[in-house]
């Protein structure tokens, strides 16, 4: 076995590779960029090396670079995470050249499996299901549209290098394969240097599930099931879980099977992801194979019981898998929810600055029976850099059905503090509720078609709007006898509070009464409806957890004139507190307006200004572009939204700015 091993990666990978290694005794280090010199995973390593400026490309993807701090710390292999330098066929060359061992397959079957045409062709000769198509080179646009007409509308045009959804086109007519084939074309050529397209059928209804195999050096491999990873926002996953709702036993071991086929035709080993597309008859097609570690990894580790990394490790020392198929089974259900520095509300435009608070849930067995897992490379007061993925963490519920992970995962967004950057939490808790999921009809366009119009918040339920209501007013309870306490003007402060309130939230006003003992409150309704409220929360926590007629509820909490702003289950509302009269009295108040932005271009995210398309005294017209804000190195072009005279620009070429701040103003 290994003494030290490298990880070439960074972040919440770089951790929880560290985790396994550790746990099996082995030394660890970590490289790192300028930028991340203080981070999570350097902080954990036995050794740190730096590598570069904060740029990817002068750092972590530099070949020599990483081999230099291999070379200096003695490390006798390299874990590469995933992203990077992962699936690089000349790192994995360039560590058999230096005797060193690759955590990861063979660089033939990287090579392989890297090209999306030469992998479709390797594995129809395996006997795996492939979506039909055309495989060959497509000269132009006319043989584009021929080849379309012979495989049947519609279909996909793809990018043979492609990956995260560039160079990908749907053309449901020959117009638009024409146009589609030159616009992937051209768009693969500017992205990867390589200008390669491929046409296949595009399955409708369609689901995105993956089987996970692990293979060892002794001609052993079997496959650990399947993760469904239908929900994606523009081709990237957002939430994954394991099994699939969808599967049957007899579709789940076909698939499994011509997995573990396609790996053993290219002579795989190690931990790799054979993807598939499946439609609603349960027909499933190959769409590619990673040959790495895959972000979702941990869903499969709870629902087997198998740490993946730490027999990444053993297979890439020479040992033989410890199991065999059929000492595999599936055990309950889990959930993956990606937390990313995204705000939602804005489009999920990125999100940099520092975490002023961090407070994951705890890890481990939860008080309701499940688990709760958390991997992450950030910790509070920590910076989340422009430079890099956004990803905070990866949560992780298992429970023993999918309604138990469901419930455990809903309770953990809900007690996840992240403050100081937008964040895609209450994203992640409003699908965990939404009814296609929860009944598992899920497709690839399940983002798409439910929140078309991006994502706006969430209007709670009416039996759920009570329930916050009932625990509302009993926190109200508590703090005013806090507060009466505190100004010492009362002998007997119980008589000093009413239970007589008012609490409005969401547009509605709804009156109760509070009926206060030593274990809690039962709050009745006027509608004849009663809650019963227990909690041992006190003023000023952010955090209440909550036992709402023996249920838990587990509420983000800060205190605003007359209430509070209540976080949970994807919404954010003001609920406030009043006495009967109070309330009537604010009844009357007139409601605050926002100001008039409407001349005004406002920055959507931290940035900075790459390009100014246009001058003071300019007439814009609607859909014009007005400027280009870079963040997280994807540029982002703001239009004109009608017709106006540009008045004043207030930005600059290089210039820096902050959400909210005035690019320009208008006539």
């Amino acid at each position: 076995m290994f003494e030290k091993i490298l990880i070439a990666n960074r972040g919440e990978i770089a951790c929880r590779v560290m985790k396994s290694a550790r746990k099996m005794g082995i030394a660890t280090v970590a490289v790192y960029s300028d930028a991340d010199r203080n981070a999570l995973h350097v902080q954990m390593a036995d050794e740190a090396v730096h590598i570069g400026p904060a740029p990817a490309n002068q750092s972590y993807i530099v070949i020599d670079r990483v081999m230099e701090a291999i070379r200096k710390t003695g490390a006798q292999a390299v874990h590469p995470g995933y992203g990077f330098l992962s699936e690089n066929m000349k790192f994995a060359q360039a560590l058999e050249a230096e005797g060193v061992a690759f955590i990861g397959p063979p660089s033939k079957a990287i090579e392989a499996m890297g090209d999306k045409i030469t992998s479709k062709k390797i594995a129809a000769e395996a006997g795996v299901n492939t979506v039909p198509g055309y495989m060959g080179l497509i000269a132009d646009a006319e043989e584009a549209v021929k080849i379309s007409q012979q495989i049947g509308y519609p279909v996909m045009i793809k990018a043979s290098a492609g990956g995260g959804g560039k160079g990908m086109r749907i053309a449901w007519t020959d117009a638009e394969a024409r146009e589609g084939f030159q616009s992937s074309k051209n768009e693969a050529a500017s992205s990867f240097g390589d200008d390669r397209i491929f046409i296949e059928k595009f399955v409708t209804q369609p689901r995105h599930i993956e089987i996970q195999v692990l293979a060892d050096q002794h001609g052993n491999c079997v496959y650990l099931f399947e993760r469904e990873c239908s929900i994606q926002r523009r081709n990237q996953k957002v939430l994954e879980e394991a099994p699939s709702p969808f599967l049957d036993e007899a579709t789940r071991k076909a698939m499994g099977e011509q997995a573990v086929a396609l790996a053993k035709a290219v002579g795989y080993t190690s931990a790799g992801t054979v993807e598939f597309i499946v439609d609603g008859q349960k027909n499933f097609y190959f769409l590619e194979m990673n040959t790495r570690l895959q972000v979702e990894h941990p869903v499969t580790e709870l629902i087997t019981g198998v740490d993946l990394v730490e027999q990444m490790i053993r297979v890439a020392s020479g040992e033989k898998l410890p199991f065999a198929q059929e000492d595999l089974t599936i055990n309950g259900w889990a959930m993956e929810s990606r937390l990313y520095a995204e705000d939602p509300y804005r489009d999920f435009l990125p999100s940099i600055g520092r975490l002023t608070r961090y407070r994951p849930p705890v890890e481990g067995p939860s008080p309701t029976g499940g688990i709760v897992r958390n991997d992450t490379g950030v910790f509070e007061g920590g910076e989340i850099s422009m430079y890099y993925d956004p990803m905070i963490a990866k949560l992780c519920t298992w429970g023993e059905t999918r309604a138990h992970a469901i419930e455990e995962m809903r309770l953990a967004l809900d007690t996840f503090e992240v403050e100081g950057i937008g964040h895609n939490l209450p994203f992640c808790a409003a699908v965990m509720d939404h009814p296609k999921f929860v009944k598992g009809e899920i497709t690839t366009a399940f983002i798409a078609e439910e929140y078309p119009e991006g994502f706006g918040g969430v209007e709670l339920p009416d039996p759920l709007l009570q329930r916050v209501a009932a625990a509302a007013a009993a926190m109200n309870r508590v703090a005013e006898i806090r507060r009466t306490r505190i100004s010492g003007r009362m002998d007997n402060h119980e008589r000093k509070v009413g239970d007589d309130w008012v609490v409005e939230a969401q547009g509605e006003a709804l009156a109760l009464k509070i009926r206060a003992d030593r274990a809690g409150a039962t709050v009745d309704f006027s509608d004849g409806k009663s809650i019963r409220v227990e909690s041992d929360w006190v003023p000023g926590q952010p955090l209440a957890r909550l036992l709402i007629d023996g249920e838990p509820l587990v509420l983000k909490v800060n205190r605003i004139t007359g209430g509070y702003r209540v976080r949970l289950r994807g919404a954010d509302l003001k609920v406030h507190v009043r006495t009967p009269r109070q309330a009537e009295l604010a009844a009357l108040m007139p409601e605050k307006q926002p100001a008039d932005t409407s001349k005004m271009l406002l920055c959507p995210m931290p940035g900075l200004v790459v390009k100014l398309n246009v001058a003071e005294g300019d007439e814009v017209f609607e859909g014009q572009a007005l400027c280009t804000v870079e963040a997280m190195k994807m540029e982002n072009i703001l239009r004109a939204e009608r017709q106006a005279t540009v008045k004043k620009i207030n930005a600059a070429i290089g210039g820096s700015l902050a959400v909210d701040d005035v690019i320009m103003e208008f006539e």
